[in-house]
């Protein structure tokens, strides 16, 4: 059995993009950054993709590792990945045949930050 090398995918500067929602008014700017994330996450695929390479220990996850635990067909995972990765909440790294995806924390910060209460 091949043992598969873990890659660490690099993660994209990120500043945290906005105040919380009730501290002060959005810029138009952040409100489309803010609402691609919260958009993204309005499927509940998506949420259960986003949940697995967020508590993954590995740092990077393999898609055909996903398909399984989200009960997809692997183009339907990797549909869902490539909305994430639109949004900013993941990136990717080809390796070979196989790509591999992680969570950006900043950007999964972000959207917490935004909702924090005041």
């Amino acid at each position: 059995m091949a043992v598969r090398e873990l890659p660490v995918l690099e993660q994209p500067e990120a500043a945290m993009c906005c105040a919380p929602i009730q501290a002060e008014t959005l810029a138009a700017a952040d409100a489309r950054t803010l609402a691609r994330g919260f958009a993204a996450l309005g499927d509940p695929v998506r949420l259960q993709l986003l949940s697995l390479l967020a508590t993954s220990g590995e740092g990077a996850v393999c898609v055909c590792d996903l398909v399984e635990p989200v009960g997809k067909s692997q183009p339907t995972v990797s549909h869902h990945l490539k909305i994430l990765r639109a949004a900013g909440l993941v990136t990717s790294e080809r390796r070979g045949t196989n790509n591999w995806y992680a969570a950006v924390p900043a950007a999964l910060a972000a959207l917490r930050e935004a909702l924090r209460s005041a």
